[in-house]
């Protein structure tokens, strides 16, 4: 017994050391000294302590950055499931770092990490193992994280005391020298924070004091002078394409400033996530061309997803997605457009993109660190990707992010 709760505190001060740049962030807390030494120690430990550890590492990883993920399930009527998934969040990520539990050598543990930053369980990307030191000294490239790697474990290899500080060295090639310059967009643009609840949010009673406030908005977007107003994901909790009044609406004012709001698409009897993009009295559509696992679909074999979505979902996760990316042209500018979770995955960013009008909706997490984390990795990837990111979001998280 005293060697478990040993390992399992070992354990749980090590997901505390790699979990608490989040949590010092949600309360508002950012400092890249204090950040740097937090991660430099989580990697750290990850490297060295016993293997039993690791696994309790993972568990307590896992609950830490993830224990808001079962929080949507109340919407779809299983809301029992929610301390089971978030005890299986503690289970995929204690098999995620399991391999590093079959040895004790600190260089091999390093070359397991690093295989381990390109994998994404159940095709869930938002453990990134870099994502600690995007508020740091250290840059998240890759090569910058095989230099933080090497220059923690080589010491185990290295017999001679004098000299086993010397791989600290490669530190040097870890640090942030910079990232691809961001700039402001140059046209002026409103984001539009709502604070609708989640379970308030697709009750008809709540239609109408909802649109009313969407259009107060626009007046006075259009009166302050911007050029693009840009409203949260689903904000019109309805399939626009089957309203048509309320669609005219929209495309009359769009005569006097352009407009981006989320709604749903009917087409062809499949159902869509989508930006409007309403410009001149005209309009287009944008879908989503990455879905949320298990929110939106199922990532796993057929023979079990029709069962899983109509048992826990009631059939709400069958949403299916665009071929490729939809950018907006606005006042002559080019904006990727990205809804929630995609402005949180790298194929939002390939080719030329510059600017990104990300809209989303947190409501189904709040209160909860899910906010944070996307945030936090909109940074990460809209530095790495030299991406200026406008956020328009429900509940939490809108925002200029650069």
């Amino acid at each position: 017994m005293k060697y478990f709760i040993r390992h399992l505190l070992t354990g749980l001060i090590t997901a505390l050391f790699f979990s608490a740049f989040i949590y010092l962030t949600y309360y508002g807390f950012t400092n890249k000294l204090l950040n740097t030494l937090l991660g430099i120690s989580a990697f750290t430990l990850l490297l060295y302590v016993p293997k039993r550890s690791i696994l309790f590492s993972g568990f307590f990883i896992g609950l830490l950055w993830f224990y808001w993920i079962g929080y949507s399930f109340k919407y779809d009527g299983v809301g029992y499931m929610t301390p089971f998934i978030t005890f299986g969040f503690g289970l995929l990520y204690l098999i995620f770092f399991a391999p590093l539990a079959f040895t004790d050598k600190p260089y091999i543990r390093a070359i397991f990490l690093f295989i381990l930053s390109f994998v994404e369980p159940l095709g869930w990307n938002w453990m990134k193992l870099e994502l600690p030191f995007v508020n740091s000294y250290i840059g998240v490239y890759k090569y910058q994280f095989i230099a933080l790697l090497l220059a923690l474990s080589l010491p185990a290899l290295i017999k001679n005391k004098k000299l086993k500080a010397l791989p600290l060295f490669l530190l040097l090639a870890a640090f942030n020298y910079g990232y691809p310059e961001q700039h402001d967009a140059p046209i002026k643009i409103k984001l539009v924070a709502t604070h609708i609840k989640q379970e308030d949010k697709w009750q008809r009673k709540n239609l109408y004091p909802t649109v009313n406030m969407i259009f107060n908005e626009i007046d006075k977007a259009t009166k302050e002078g911007y050029d693009l107003v840009v409203f949260p994901e689903s904000v019109f909790p309805l399939f626009m394409n089957k309203n048509p009044l309320l669609l005219s609406q929209v495309l009359a004012a769009s005569k006097h400033i352009d407009i981006i709001a989320g709604s749903l698409l009917r087409q062809n009897h499949l159902n869509y996530n989508v930006t409007y993009f309403f410009q001149n009295q005209t309009y287009k559509v944008a879908k989503k061309l990455v879905l949320v696992p298990f929110g939106e679909y199922i990532p796993l074999p057929s023979f079990m997803k029709k069962f899983i979505n109509d048992t826990f979902f009631a059939g709400a996760s069958d949403f299916v997605t665009a071929k490729k990316p939809t950018d907006f042209l606005i006042k002559g500018v080019k904006f990727r457009n990205a809804i929630c979770y995609e402005a949180t995955c790298q194929k939002l960013y390939d080719g030329d993109v510059k600017y990104m009008i990300a809209i989303s909706n947190n409501a189904w997490f709040v209160p909860s660190i899910e906010p944070t984390i996307q945030k936090l990795l909109m940074e990460y990837y809209g530095r790495k990707n030299g991406v200026t990111i406008y956020h328009a979001a429900n509940a939490a998280g809108t925002g200029v992010i650069k």
